[in-house]
């Protein structure tokens, strides 16, 4: 495939002037039906934080069981839909706790930041870093966000059916996902199958999402950009796109084969001899419940660098522009992304260590889950050295980005030791495996996104985010996004399991441990900290009340941003240019905001993307889109900042 655009695609950039000048579609058609990959993106963007904010309600319900289960929830009790799932006291039952699990963990990942990160950053910035004019099918790209949105409804609409929402956990596992919700007979109408009839929604906009990017990504490329001239974000979203079109269909499949054991008796996943509560199931038996696990967990790790690739790529943007730097080793971060792309397809079973997998199997996920964290760490050196020698703009994008890195440090640390069976066998269902999984997609995701808004807002809006907001903001999210998630490692390794919905409270042999037990310097100096700071011994049980504080606390910290956000779009500092940040890449070469077919002229690349601070250059940015030396409309050869 020629590096260039075809003939047909240059006669679409060249005409770009004279078909999208006069472009006014109705409102519902420009705002609601758009087939503009802009507002398709805003449309995901502002769905996904809405998801999110769900999400976190959940998870802020779950906290106030674990750290008070002889209370009644506040102000919730006397709500006649929440009341119903309630004891007779108001206070959080073990089902309800179970269902906001399940849903915590299904709207954050699959409605909330895969959506955000991909389906909102990806769809605005990508064809415009590109130079296209849109993405490669408009209409598939509308498909995709309907498809979404539908399936984010019929997860929402769950929770008010008689049934209740799904409440296996996010992972659905086959037998007790397909036998629960037996005693209602219309097994249509329960929240665990509408679970599955929304999975397929939600997958199918992701397959149709990645077809789409694949293709615009290789076919309407501006002239000049070859592939080394692509942005790593772009690269990151190219390897996204595989990673969706390769893992998400044997999920479907599963959640399909599932739908038809729940609704038409058949047995994919039932095995034979299952009884429930003592009575023999009423089935054919035969299925293979650890067929779905294998079907799951294969999207599944996947899915984690769906998660944080879109993050990483980000920061890679964000970095280089607030540090006036370019960004170093860019071809290596390529191939590394691409090495993890790869890796991540062969590293699922560490998931199903306790399945009794043989040795020579364990050994060999063991093996491959050791070697996927190497292309991440050539990742996280790139980003800091690409900070080295830089005259780095402490603004509110740079702050989330540069904190990006220790906490998706910790998380990928706090990975490692899961990687080995023996290990797994005492963390496994643990605190620890939350604490960890959280510090990748929630300080370690959520910073990066937060980042990428602050940083692409001016081109989207014309205006500037309020910055004393932005701090506001970020400093308490990052102490309390800590205090909810750093205890929970500690807790984790003392056994604390995750689905205890009193908080271990039941436990007498964990609720009577000394916090970080033992007379160990490490377990010493813990107890002096904390019970000097207490008042009073302290044991694991209290970091409960620890962590749920913080995460009602970061509840209130994202206020300022909620606030930024909106007031801003109104009131915010307006742009005097259309490249504010004075970046380098492609995006910044069009108006602000981007009409409809985003540029003016036909774009043209002359240069790598990211040329900061070049020896000899007149300014300290060298923008891909600016002509060469000479003044032709040439690109010029691929220029190499080795030696820079």
């Amino acid at each position: 495939m020629s590096a260039n655009a075809t003939s047909a695609e240059g006669q679409a950039h060249e005409g770009h002037g004279h078909d999208h000048d006069h472009h006014d579609p109705p409102f519902w058609r420009k705002y609601i039906f758009s087939t503009d990959h802009k507002i398709i993106g805003i449309q995901y963007g502002f769905t996904a934080l809405v998801f999110l904010a769900i999400g976190f309600f959940l998870m802020m319900v779950m906290r106030w069981s674990i750290a008070f289960p002889d209370r009644p929830v506040p102000l919730l009790a006397d709500l006649p839909w929440f009341q119903a799932w309630l004891d007779a006291d108001g206070k959080v039952t073990g089902e309800l706790y179970n269902m906001f699990g399940a849903m915590h963990g299904t709207i954050m990942i699959f409605l909330g930041i895969v959506p955000l990160a991909f389906g909102a950053f990806g769809n605005y910035v990508t064809p415009l870093q590109i130079g296209a004019p849109d993405m490669a099918f408009p209409r598939v790209n509308m498909a995709s966000f309907w498809c979404y949105f539908v399936g984010g409804t019929l997860m929402i609409v769950s929770f008010f059916l008689p049934s209740g929402a799904a409440k296996v956990g996010w992972t659905n596992y086959s037998p007790l996902a397909t036998t629960t919700d037996q005693q209602f007979a219309n097994q249509f109408w329960t929240g665990q199958t509408q679970w599955l009839f929304a999975m397929v929604f939600l997958i199918t906009s992701s397959l149709l999402g990645a077809v789409n990017f694949i293709t615009t990504i290789i076919n309407l490329r501006a002239r000049g950009l070859t592939w080394m001239r692509l942005p790593f974000f772009v690269w990151a979203m190219l390897v996204t796109g595989f990673l969706l079109l390769l893992a998400f269909p044997p999920l479907e499949v599963a959640a399909i084969m599932q739908l038809m054991d729940r609704m038409f008796g058949t047995s994919f996943f039932v095995p034979t001899g299952l009884s429930i509560n003592g009575i023999p199931f009423d089935g054919s038996g035969g299925g293979s419940p650890l067929l779905y696990q294998h079907l799951f967990w294969f999207l599944g790790h996947p899915e984690v660098y769906v998660l944080i690739l879109p993050a990483i790529a980000i920061v890679g943007e964000v970095i280089p522009c607030h540090t006036r730097r370019p960004l170093w080793g860019h071809k290596t971060m390529i191939y590394a992304v691409m090495v993890l792309g790869f890796l991540s397809f062969i590293v699922w079973a560490h998931h199903m260590y306790l399945t009794g997998m043989g040795t020579a199997v364990s050994t060999f996920f063991q093996t491959t889950t050791v070697l996927i964290s190497v292309p991440s760490v050539i990742l996280v050196t790139c980003l800091l050295i690409s900070m080295w020698g830089g005259r780095i703009r402490f603004n509110s994008a740079m702050l989330f980005a540069v904190a990006f890195i220790p906490m998706f440090g910790i998380g990928g640390l706090t990975g490692l030791p899961l990687a080995f069976n023996h290990i797994v066998l005492h963390l496994h269902d643990t605190y620890y495996v939350i604490g960890h999984f959280h510090y990748v997609v929630a300080p370690g995701t959520l910073f990066a996104l937060f980042a990428g808004i602050y940083h692409w807002f001016p081109k989207h809006t014309g205006r500037f985010m309020s910055e004393r907001l932005g701090r506001w903001h970020f400093w308490p999210s990052l102490v309390f996004m800590n205090g909810v998630f750093l205890p929970m490692l500690i807790q984790g390794m003392a056994g604390f399991h995750r689905r205890a919905f009193d908080g271990g409270s039941a436990y007498s042999q964990i609720s009577g441990q000394e916090f970080m037990g033992g007379d160990s310097l490490f377990a010493s100096i813990f107890n002096f900290v904390f019970q000097r700071a207490a008042g009073t011994p302290v044991e694991l049980i209290d970091l409960n009340l620890i962590m749920s504080a913080s995460a009602w606390l970061l509840a209130i910290a994202q206020v300022p941003f909620i606030v930024n956000l909106f007031w801003s779009i109104l009131h915010g500092e307006k742009c005097h240019s259309d490249n504010p940040w004075r970046a380098t890449t492609l995006e910044w070469a069009t108006p602000t905001p981007p009409p409809h077919g985003n540029f003016i002229d036909e774009p043209v690349a002359y240069r790598s993307p990211y040329e900061y601070s070049v020896p000899g250059a007149t300014d300290d940015f060298t923008p891909q889109f600016e002509k060469g030396a000479d003044g032709t409309d040439n690109p010029e050869p691929e220029t190499a900042l080795a030696a820079h």
